[in-house]
């Protein structure tokens, strides 16, 4: 774990908001030279606190209006690996995220399709035809709100 202060705090919630501020920008908003503030955020990059910046795409203007989430629970005949259920279920495209969590199902897979009928398709042509599944339950998402992360 590393320190932290009020001005790496604020940085990272300047950050996660919109990771595409310079560090003229962000040093302006908190009283820092634009190196001073560099220099921060590469401390904070340096030790992966800062693991990585992404893009997020509207999936909805980019034609894919239903998210779903799938409860995958593998079935206990036949003993297929972790390894070769998550090898072919991060092959399909159409799944956005593949988290192994515990509780009533093994695997939470995050799913993305044009329509109703798109998804139907990737859950009996795709994920239904992996290595090892068992139960699956859908959920679909009806809305989505970005919670702010840990530090508020």
């Amino acid at each position: 774990m590393i320190d932290l202060d009020d001005i790496d705090r604020g940085l990272l919630r300047a950050l996660a908001r919109d990771a595409t501020q310079s560090a003229g920008a962000l040093g302006r908003e908190f009283g820092l030279s634009q190196p001073a503030t560099w220099r921060r955020i590469k401390r904070l990059q340096d030790a992966g606190v800062i693991a990585g910046r992404k893009l997020d795409l509207d999936s909805e203007k980019l034609g894919f209006g239903v998210t779903v989430f799938l409860g995958v629970k593998l079935a206990t005949k036949g003993r297929v690996s972790l390894e070769d259920f998550e090898r072919a279920v991060t092959a399909i495209p159409e799944v956005q995220t593949v988290e192994h969590v515990l509780g009533m199902y093994d695997y939470r897979l995050r799913v993305t399709a044009r329509d109703i009928a798109d998804f139907e398709r990737v859950l009996r042509r795709r994920v239904m035809t992996l290595p090892g599944v068992g139960n699956v339950e859908a959920n679909v998402l009806l809305s989505e709100e970005r919670r702010p992360g840990p530090l508020g």
